[in-house]
């Protein structure tokens, strides 16, 4: 049960200290109020860590991998098969284009804090689509894939109803169901916002027609370290399959091609820019970056070609419905 890259070691303590942390929480009740924080951190983390693990699988052995997202998925707060019908098969397809069930730009194009922040609800509502229409087809022509999917549901309400039932057993029903909370549900939840937050981010005003420039990126050390990664989003677009330890080397082979707009070094700067500093000078924030998604270049349709459909599902965590993966 050893990683097949040695960063992954990274990824395994990091969920180890959640663990950790929980157990320690759920011992002293009270701890729960002042590392609420650093639950929503590692949660994110988890969702993070689903995604990375989704295109490149932590292990070699598919048992190993089916318990890993099991973990995931309680962390994270939803089964991770859903990175398939929703990440793999349509976004990684479409990358914001239409079709794309994650677009940014469905009901405006402008970019404020109420449309990043809101973004989550109208991102859910439309991959609910994808979700009940990949469940349908597996039901229908894959048994032993629906099987699995509904293991993974029944596998996470039920540990999460047995770690919420913990906590009331230990300390009595209202404080047990504020520890959940604190501790489980609302970083769960956090988690789910964040993920999706940030690929609004990676994708508004990006050019979806360019090589290179479809994606926003965060460069700066600090961000990458914390979230694997996660900032360069460029090169993970174009090599989807590339484990997150390699992205940065990859990343500066093609830096030069990817316009200055989309290389924001510190992401606190650069949302502080936009949100409020943008209201008063609108040169502050985000401008077009090439051909809107709406936009395509003369001779060019909407629809997908045929090395995008090869591009969304290379990459694909081929294991993964034991822990929510493709077939």
């Amino acid at each position: 049960m050893l990683p097949r890259y040695a960063a992954d070691y990274r990824a395994l303590l990091w969920l180890t200290l959640a663990i950790g942390i929980l157990i320690l929480e759920y011992s002293h009740s009270y701890l729960v109020f002042f590392l609420f924080p650093i639950n929503i951190y590692f949660a994110i983390c988890a969702g993070v860590i689903a995604h990375n693990h989704n295109h490149c699988p932590m292990f070699a052995s598919k048992r190993s991998n089916g318990i890993l997202g099991h973990v995931l998925t309680f962390f994270y707060g939803y089964p991770t098969f859903v990175w398939v019908p929703t990440h793999n098969l349509n976004h990684h397809k479409h990358v914001n284009r239409a079709g794309d069930a994650t677009i940014t730009w469905r009901h405006t194009d402008r970019h404020n804090l109420w449309v990043a922040a809101s973004y989550f609800f109208v991102s859910s509502y439309h991959q609910t689509a994808q979700i009940k229409a990949f469940l349908a087809k597996a039901k229908a022509t894959n048994s032993k894939l629906f099987r699995r999917v509904q293991w993974q549901y029944t596998v996470w309400l039920s540990i999460w109803f047995a770690v919420w039932l913990t906590g009331v057993m230990l300390h009595g029903l209202r404080r047990g169901t504020v520890l959940w909370l604190l501790g489980v549900g609302l970083p769960a939840l956090s988690s789910v916002w964040t993920i999706m937050f940030f690929n609004y981010e990676q994708h508004v005003h990006t050019d979806p027609w360019s090589a290179h420039n479809h994606s926003r990126n965060f460069v700066g050390p600090i961000i990458n370290f914390l979230l694997f990664n996660n900032g360069y989003h460029t090169v993970h677009h174009n090599q989807p399959g590339l484990h997150w330890s390699k992205t940065p080397q990859e990343h500066r082979k093609i830096a030069h091609q990817i316009d200055v707009r989309l290389q924001q070094r510190n992401v606190l700067l650069y949302w502080f820019n936009n949100f409020f500093v943008s209201l008063f000078w609108p040169a502050f924030g985000t401008q077009q970056v090439g051909r809107a998604a709406f936009d395509p270049p003369p001779g060019i349709s909407n629809d997908l070609t045929t090395d995008e459909i090869q591009l969304g599902e290379a990459g694909t965590n081929t294991d993964m419905v034991t822990t929510g993966h493709q077939t």
